[in-house]
């Protein structure tokens, strides 16, 4: 699963507008009409599927991907590219940030380092004061995250919209779409789209988009948009996640989350 890119663009425009216009053919929509009475809520087969995508992700022991991830704080959308190694069991990820902060690495392991993540800058001030540990939901390590470290990953992503999706199952205004013939670069995928008319506490967000790799199952793409501030206004990016070059039950070992390990630069 490769993102391809617009020859002749500089990359970090380039790779911000690859993510923003990635599904290059949506396909013919199947609609999961709002239904009324007894009949069965048009969210239901969306779970469904999820939950067929989650034991697949269940399964896998560990991963390497690059997450491209664009994200709306503080009124503003911050863009990343990052390459991640996860090992399910304990829980541990490594991050290398490509860009913005090229070098940066973030380590966390469950149960390991107080239950704190090491931080390691490649430049600037920051790289002069070598690793230093911050609490999961500090201010430092929150300010261009929407979610803590310990929610990331495509478990977690699935976790999270499967929790969501079944508390909107229990309302009506719900409009849902599915596009079995969906393509992401090269990646055929299965896109299910759930969409809200109005504001109401039990939508967090107007529409969701998950994209679902045909062959895998895997979750490869999520997009939270919120409420347009306006009529006839476009809504606006909340959060958005890409895995790309995903490589899965790579046999990933405790060595290759260890703070000691000679490839990375904590010390």
């Amino acid at each position: 699963m490769q993102l391809i890119m617009p020859s002749g663009m500089s990359q970090p425009l380039c790779w911000r507008l690859a993510v923003i216009s990635l599904l290059g053919v949506w396909g013919t929509p199947v609609w999961a009409q709002e239904t009324k009475g007894p009949q069965e809520h048009p969210l239901v087969p969306a779970v469904q599927l999820l939950q067929q995508s989650y034991s697949i992700v269940e399964q896998l022991r560990d991963y390497e991907a690059t997450l491209i991830k664009q994200e709306l704080i503080n009124g503003r959308i911050i863009s990343q590219r990052i390459r991640l190694r996860l090992k399910e069991k304990p829980f541990s990820i490594y991050l290398q940030y490509e860009e913005p902060h090229a070098g940066r690495e973030v380590l966390f392991v469950l149960g390991q380092n107080d239950n704190q993540l090491l931080v390691h800058d490649a430049a600037g001030i920051t790289a002069l004061v070598g690793t230093i540990s911050l609490a999961v939901d500090s201010p430092q390590a929150m300010a261009e995250n929407r979610h803590m470290i310990t929610e990331m990953g495509m478990k977690k992503m699935l976790e999270l919209l499967i929790a969501q999706w079944e508390l909107e199952s229990k309302y009506g205004e719900c409009d849902v779409k599915f596009y079995p013939g969906a393509k992401m670069g090269n990646a055929e995928c299965e896109v299910i789209e759930c969409s809200h008319p109005r504001p109401r506490k039990q939508f967090p967000f107007h529409m969701t988009r998950i994209f679902l790799e045909k062959q895998s199952r895997l979750p490869i793409r999520i997009e939270n948009y919120g409420f347009p501030p306006q009529p006839n206004q476009p809504a606006p990016l909340v959060e958005e996640y890409t895995y790309v070059n995903v490589k899965t039950n790579l046999g990933l070992t405790a060595a290759d989350f260890d703070r000691r390990n000679q490839r990375y630069s904590f010390r």
